[in-house]
């Protein structure tokens, strides 16, 4: 049985290391604390994931301190940081990640509908606003612009071979989302809670959000809220006459549970569209087990158009390392 303090070792090794060393930090230490970890099993289970309870000390003023010095902070304040962990979900809503999936979306001829699950504020409807530079491992830089280049939002991604770099960006002609719970960039909360997500050390992704915020409050996107196998079939159907409907979904399937993500697939799969999963192995394991072993997909995502495997991605958005061609 895997317990809370292995899920926060887990945590530790396989997302902070060498990312964020205040995160790493806290989770050594809250995996050696059991008066912590009797608190944090309070919550549901799916509320107990460490980027979460993180961001929700920090939404009410935790010290970005050591843990021994941040320990007796958590449990005073713990009334606070479990009512926010409960009502809250981590929804980075980080647009880099649409860099990663440019390189599948810019290879469709002619004009897509975007149906996003987990869209939260819709950061990640709008790869046709950004502008992007790909970064190859001899230090080539590709850029990528919208026509008008009056995007403020730039996009940084490490790619392993300039034939992954996409060439154009993708006809956007229809764009909407689902989320159990919505947010807006017009909503102040909602912006702070995203900012607060975004993990201590990474300056420039909250920098970001506050571009992508300025930019999406003039034209926001159509989010709709409800469970996502209900409202796919009747949401696909309104997808424009001559446009490629594309579902996707970025680091959401965790947050399913495992017989919801098996509805789930079969809803998407029944649907005449093109899916783009981007995610954990953990979430779609099927997916994952199409990886040539050979490959280590460690912390990286998997990201798969209609269940085939096509590149293993940051989770960020950071870096792009194609398996195959985009057919």
């Amino acid at each position: 049985m895997v317990t809370t303090a292995d899920r926060y070792r887990w945590h530790a090794e396989m997302e902070f290391r060498g990312v964020s060393d205040t995160y790493l930090d806290w989770a050594i230490g809250i995996s050696r604390d059991r008066e912590v970890l009797d608190l944090i099993e309070r919550l549901p289970d799916v509320k107990r994931r460490a980027p979460l309870l993180f961001a929700a000390m920090r939404f009410h003023g935790a010290p970005l301190a050591p843990y021994a010095d941040v320990r007796q902070w958590l449990i005073e304040s713990w009334g606070h940081v479990e009512e926010t962990a409960r009502a809250r979900t981590q929804q980075t809503n980080e647009a880099g990640r649409c860099a990663t999936l440019l390189p599948a979306l810019a290879a469709i001829d002619g004009p897509i509908a975007l149906l996003e699950v987990g869209a939260a504020a819709g950061a990640c409807l709008f790869p046709d606003r950004y502008g992007y530079e790909y970064v190859t491992p001899d230090g080539e830089s590709t850029w990528l612009a919208p026509s008008d280049d009056r995007s403020t939002v730039r996009l940084r991604c490490e790619i392993n071979a300039p034939d992954f770099i996409p060439t154009r960006l993708p006809d956007v002609t229809w764009r909407v989302g689902i989320d159990v719970n919505p947010l807006s960039f017009a909503d102040a909360d909602d912006v702070e809670w995203l900012r607060t997500l975004v993990w201590p050390e990474h300056t420039e992704r909250r920098r970001r959000i506050d571009k992508v915020a300025s930019m999406i409050r003039e034209d926001p996107p159509r989010i709709d809220r409800g469970d996502a196998t209900e409202l796919l079939p009747q949401l696909a159907a309104e997808a424009p006459a001559g446009t490629t409907l594309v579902v996707f979904h970025t680091a959401v399937l965790a947050y399913f549970p495992p017989d919801a993500r098996d509805r789930f697939e079969e809803a998407v799969s029944a649907l005449d569209c093109i899916w783009l999963s981007n995610e954990g192995p953990g979430s779609l394991p099927s997916v994952a087990a199409r990886v040539d072993r050979r490959i280590g997909i460690g912390s990286r995502f998997v990201l798969a158009k209609d269940g085939i495997p096509i590149a293993l991605t940051g989770g960020h958005g950071q870096s792009y390392d194609g398996l195959t061609q985009h057919t």
